[in-house]
Order: C-alpha cells, then structure tokens, then sequence
C-alpha cells in the first residue's frame, strides 16, 4: 500500500520551516528599507526617505543603467542562441546528447569556476575587462535558463502541424514563421525573461569581471555592505528583489498562458 508523503510525521512542520527560514530573513530586509533610523537595525518610524536617496544617487544610477545594458543584452543573445540550439536538438542525430549536455553545462559547474576559467581566457585574450566581458560571460552562462523553457515548448509541440503546412507546399521558412514561431513563443518569452533575471541578478562572475566604470548593482551592493549594513542597501536590495518576484510570476503566467491556450 502506498503511503502519501503528506501523512508522513513531522512533514507539514519541516515544510513550514524550510519556508520560514528561506523568507524571513527577505521580509525582514524589507520592513527595515522602510526604517527612518541610520542604523539599519534600530527601528525608529516608517520612511520613504531611503527610497528617495537611492533614486538621486548618482554611483546607483550607473550601476543599475549598467545592469540593465548587460542583462538586456546578455538574455538577448543567449534567448536568441537557446533558440537555435532548441531547434536543433529537436531532431535525432549523432551527438544529440553531447550538445545538450553541453548547453546544460553552466547549470551544473559552480559558478565561481566558470567565473575564474572565464577570467583567465580574457586575459589569456587580451581582452579589457568591463561591460564587454561581462555581457559576454553573461549570455555564456544564460543560455541554459533559456534554452530549457524553450525545450520543454518545443517538445510539447506537435511536428506533424509544421509537415502539414509543409504539405500544404509552404517552404521551411514560412512554416517556421507562420507556425512553429508563434506556437513558441510562450517558450520564447518565458526563457528570455529568466535568462533576464539570471543576469540582472548575478554577483560572483561580474564581480571577477568587472572593470573600471563596470559596476554593476549586485556588485555596488557588495562594495556598500563592506562599509556597514544601512537601509539603503536594504531599499537597493528590495526593488531588486521586486524587480525579480514580477519578472518570474511574469514568466509563469506567459508559460500557462501558452499552455492553456494549446489546450483549448
């Protein structure tokens, strides 16, 4: 007789736990953004001032300007190549695997690796670390984040729509463009808007690459706490935290979208 894990003892209270301890210590970072008082841990009255400070902040600005740029166009290309890289695996062929196994790569090395490896190739290259080689370590290790979603559409898909319009004397191209693209953009989107994230997010491979004027918001946010925990820092990190909350249920609700209206 198969037991249900949900009846199993202590379950529901490890569970609330592990949640509790993952999103405590988020919620406490965001009530003291909203703290009046310097000290970050000493509440005194609620305040938007903090919030006011980092939009006039001109070091904050560029950082975050520089995020922006590097993950725009990191998840850019890295959606564009997961793209490729989708449709390519979808057929069978010798050294199937090899490739995805390749592309799913950066999910499974440590980061800081990856980050060390690719500083030592720049170098090696004589390329001078700033944007330019964050954004390309970025679409490097952004491509796996949105090439699964894609994957996982494009697998859920039915190949005999795009040989019946092949059938119907539609060449590969305009089948491609007038029904396997709109049926995946779901995938699309939601693979873009991860790699996005992943990229927005990122500290240890733009810290290692970073170069002068290269600061990006994860960075200034470690650079600011070396000085002291403020509330500037927690208002920093809680539009960041925002900023990614939306972004994620944004890239549930396009992937459900997608899904119910191919089951309708």
């Amino acid at each position: 007789m198969k037991t249900s894990l949900r009846r199993l003892p202590f379950t529901r209270g490890i569970s609330l736990t592990a949640l509790v301890y993952l999103y405590l210590p988020v919620i406490v970072l965001v009530a003291y953004s909203f703290n009046g008082n310097r000290t970050a841990t000493v509440w005194t009255e609620f305040s938007f001032a903090w919030y006011v400070r980092i939009l006039h902040n001109p070091s904050i600005q560029a950082a975050a300007a520089n995020s922006l740029i590097v993950a725009t166009i990191a998840a850019s290309c890295a959606t564009l190549i997961a793209l490729l890289a989708a449709l390519g695996s979808s057929r069978r062929f010798l050294g199937r695997a090899l490739l995805e196994g390749a592309v799913s790569a950066p999910l499974i090395l440590p980061e800081i690796v990856i980050s060390v490896a690719t500083l030592l190739l720049f170098m090696a290259m004589g390329l001078k670390l700033g944007l330019i080689s964050i954004t390309i370590a970025h679409v490097a290790f952004c491509i796996p984040f949105a090439y699964l979603p894609i994957r996982a559409r494009l697998a859920d898909m039915d190949r005999y729509i795009h040989e019946a319009a092949l059938d119907l004397y539609a060449d590969r191209y305009t089948a491609f463009r007038r029904i396997t693209l709109p049926m995946l953009w779901p995938g699309i989107l939601s693979g873009a808007t991860l790699a996005f994230v992943t990229s927005l997010d990122d500290f240890i491979t733009s810290f290692f690459l970073a170069g002068p004027g290269a600061t990006t918001l994860p960075v200034y946010i470690f650079s600011s706490i070396r000085a002291g925990i403020t509330p500037e820092v927690n208002a920093i990190s809680t539009v960041m935290v925002s900023v990614s909350i939306l972004l994620v249920i944004a890239s549930f609700l396009v992937g459900r979208a997608g899904n119910l209206r191919k089951t309708n």
